[in-house]
């Protein structure tokens, strides 16, 4: 099973296309800085992409809609 839930990332995000978007940007930003939003040893995943995805479940990435 993948972690975390496609149905929830979803939920949060609400279109495929951005939740792709704002993961690889989040990824990209990991790797060139290596920033994280949670301590390294609470990720589930070993990769970036999977650790970006892990922080919008979490919900410590969101999108501001623009006004």
């Amino acid at each position: 099973m993948i972690y975390p839930s496609i149905d929830k990332l979803l939920n949060q995000v609400g279109s495929k296309y951005l939740l792709v978007n704002l993961v690889a940007k989040r990824a990209k930003e990991m790797k060139r800085e290596h920033h994280y939003q949670m301590p390294e040893d609470e990720y589930i995943s070993k990769s970036s992409i999977g650790k970006a995805l892990e922080e919008v479940s979490n919900g410590l990435i969101t999108l501001k809609e623009k006004e």
